[in-house]
């Protein structure tokens, strides 16, 4: 069972903005048909965040994400696992709500603070729907995404007492120990999902180096007692995912990470993301995990028991 490779979607996330691609999800509508059509195509996992209908914000609140989790809970039995990242510009707390809310069987968590830095896409991107597209990626330049050991424990105390477990979100080797350090206090329990990043201006880079650099720190930290699932950024998301799944990792791709389908071509959905790594883990002679083999290789506590 350990042996089979999940695939988590992340269809929409809080990074790209509306007008950088048509195919982004933006209305609840969209959210659910995204988050479908990948678990058809084969995800095990899908990560959601919601936005708002009408300028596609990323939008934390509880009620923002109510009309797609019931409608993707009625139509599959895909795991769904809420972010607790959110927009990296607001607070914990704020942050934290919807996971609070409706006791997802996972929710990310990150791992440490960090420079987050978006604003490189402004020489790509020069027209935008929204005002808050273009000043969101100019702020970035001033961003720290918070994370500190005091919010970390906080997400944890509070998610502990839903059932969650966690895709830990480790954008460096920094993380890693961080994440073990709570490991060692006994606030997380294995077996850890510890997604490594790739790629984002601020966090490691996407390098082979750098993947083969997080796998062996997070190999002699956790030995047996974590799964290991990797995330490339843009032009890095199918080259890492490859070279994580020859190495018996599990993979995470979506329009939150990587909006392209091959050079100079927009992905047309999620869906397409997902069989474009399907075919590679296939082609590899691997075996793709259903959302409940899924649930038994991460020890979650079952679809029953969310609170949606």
């Amino acid at each position: 069972m350990a042996a089979k490779i999940i695939i988590t979607c992340a269809v929409t996330g809080s990074i790209h903005t509306p007008s950088m691609s048509p195919h982004l999800p933006v209305t609840p509508a969209e959210i659910a048909d995204a988050a479908l059509a990948a678990a058809e195509a084969g995800a095990a996992i899908v990560h959601l965040h919601a936005r708002n209908p009408e300028d596609g914000r990323p939008d934390q609140s509880p009620e923002a994400f109510e009309p797609f989790l019931r409608v993707i809970k009625q139509r599959s039995d895909v795991v769904v696992n809420l972010t607790t990242g959110g927009s990296p510009f607001m607070p914990i707390d704020e942050r934290i709500r919807p996971a609070t809310v409706w006791r997802p069987e996972v929710a990310s968590l990150n791992m440490g603070s960090m420079n987050f830095g978006l604003f490189p896409m402004l020489r790509r991107y020069k027209e935008f729907k929204h005002d808050w597209e273009p000043q969101m990626l100019e702020n970035s330049r001033d961003l720290v995404f918070r994370n500190s050991f005091k919010d970390i424990e906080y997400a944890l105390r509070t998610l502990n007492e839903t059932g969650a477990r966690y895709e830990f979100e480790c954008y460096d080797t920094s993380h890693l120990y961080n994440l073990h350090y709570f490991f060692t206090e006994g606030l997380v329990k294995a077996p850890l999902f510890i997604q490594t990043c790739f790629g984002l201006l601020g966090g490691i880079g996407s390098h082979p180096d750098d993947v083969m650099h997080m796998k062996r720190t997070a190999d002699r930290l956790f030995g047996d007692n974590y799964r290991w699932s990797v995330l490339g950024a843009g032009r890095s998301q199918m080259p890492i995912a490859a070279m994580a799944a020859a190495m018996g990792g599990n993979v995470r791709v979506g329009l939150e990470d990587n909006l392209w389908g091959g050079p100079g071509r927009l992905a047309q959905s999620n869906a397409e993301q997902v069989l474009t790594v399907r075919k590679i883990l296939e082609g590899l002679g691997l075996e793709i995990a259903t959302p409940d083999e899924a649930r038994q290789i991460l020890a979650l506590k079952g679809g029953d028991n969310v609170g949606f």
